[in-house]
């Protein structure tokens, strides 16, 4: 009951207390979830997967104003999915090591660059170049704000994840939809006005920065046999496997993902003939489902067991999928809505799950995973692209229909919650 009433951690330290601000937080590290932390981090996440999700949404405007074809379209996802996940590893290996609270601003900063830059390009190339220098941002900022989220957990990671990663997909879904209202009657140049989220974000990540400075040393002072406590008990060899895995899993949820995200607009104007404007508020109905089922995902994954929560969530969905590219345009959005809230509650569960795996390298991990996601589906686009060109939009459809049968594998995970931990 007495740590009901304690006050969560102010973001700003005190200054002349008797007892150290460090001593202060140390029980929250450890013993409190901080969801002023959580929300905020996870609203930085919306504004930068909101400014994110303006690429995928103008690709219509692009593809008309620059004659681009769809495998163009394609290089274009590809160019930034890649510059944001190549980079994601090893700026989270780094900061597992020597954690930078102020990187999380400095990466909304390069979002900023690439926004005002993708208003003013002219050419192929300069969109390239401006999509390069968002993605590079999103390679910085998913890393440490994952560890932030795991910081101010609480022990609740898969609660903590699943608020962090909800923020990010909101803003998925409302991108779109603001490019329609603000992008696609005006023109490219009113992209400039994402910026002003840019700007926003990264007043908001200096006071988490701060925050996350003054909570290091608290985290730093638990005791190391608290993190082997929580290492499972496997071998090596079983946890390598366990996590190319939970990777073939990301290749399958973001392949298909891919299909969705880059395509989906051009499957709905193609086949039913709805107009543009229509077919965002359609892609706006399926992200607003991914943004519900990833609370879903985490808060459940707690609950009854993550290798359960991402099951269900690959493998349930492949009869919505398979049936999707034969029905008409209303069964088309209610089977897209039931694809994006089951598909993606598996990601909080899988990154959880895989930190759960390797306890220690938060960073790392979420680097991994992120990025892995991130370059899964920039080369999927780029690869659908290359083959719409070839067959037909619908043709991808049928064909990504199959993906989520790869949820079969998730059997030969190993149940962490029922493994015996290793004695102090």
């Amino acid at each position: 009951m007495q740590n009901r009433k304690q006050e969560i951690p102010k973001i700003e330290p005190a200054i002349n207390g008797s007892v150290s601000y460090e001593q202060n937080t140390a029980k929250a590290v450890v013993e409190k979830t901080v969801f002023a932390i959580l929300f905020t981090i996870s609203f930085t996440h919306l504004l930068n997967d909101m400014m994110q999700s303006v690429i995928p949404a103008i690709y219509p405007i692009l593809k008309d104003n620059y004659h681009l074809s769809f495998t163009q379209i394609g290089l274009i996802t590809l160019t930034f999915q890649m510059t944001a996940s190549l980079l994601q590893p090893f700026v989270g290996h780094y900061t597992d090591k020597k954690p930078r609270p102020f990187s999380l601003s400095i990466g909304m900063g390069f979002t900023l660059l690439g926004l005002v830059a993708l208003s003013f390009a002219s050419s192929f190339y300069l969109i390239l170049l401006s999509v390069a220098l968002i993605g590079l941002g999103s390679s910085v900022f998913h890393p440490e704000s994952s560890r932030v989220a795991h910081l101010a957990s609480g022990g609740k990671k898969g609660l903590a994840q699943s608020i962090f990663q909800v923020g990010g997909n909101t803003g998925s879904a409302i991108g779109p939809l603001l490019a329609a209202v603000i992008v696609v009657p005006f023109g490219q140049f009113y992209i400039i006005w994402f910026a002003l989220a840019a700007i926003i974000g990264m007043a908001f990540l200096i006071r988490v920065g701060k925050w996350y400075q003054n909570n290091l040393r608290a985290a730093k002072k638990k005791p190391k046999t608290a993190i082997l406590d929580a290492m499972p008990h496997l071998s090596k060899k079983r946890v390598g496997w366990s996590i190319v895995i939970l990777l073939v899993l990301i290749f399958s949820k973001y392949f298909y993902m891919a299909s969705m995200t880059s395509y989906f607009t051009f499957y709905l104007i193609e086949k039913f003939n709805v107009s543009v404007q229509a077919s965002q508020l359609y892609l706006f109905a399926f992200l607003g489902a991914v943004a519900v089922g990833t609370v879903m995902g985490g808060s459940l994954g707690d609950r009854f067991g993550r290798k359960y929560i991402i099951w269900i969530s690959i493998l349930g969905v492949a009869p919505f999928t398979m049936l999707l590219p034969y029905v008409n345009l209303s069964w088309t959005i209610i089977l897209a809505i039931l694809i994006g809230l089951i598909l993606s509650s598996a990601f909080s569960a899988i990154l959880v799950y895989a930190t759960d795996l390797v306890p220690g390298k938060v960073g790392m991990i979420a680097g991994l995973f992120f990025g892995f996601a991130f370059g899964m589906g920039g080369i999927g686009s780029a690869f659908l692209g290359w083959l719409a060109d070839r067959t037909s939009i619908e043709y991808i459809f049928h064909l990504c229909a199959f993906l989520p049968l790869l949820g079969m594998i998730t059997g030969f995970l190993p149940n962490l919650e029922h493994h015996p931990r290793r004695a102090k």
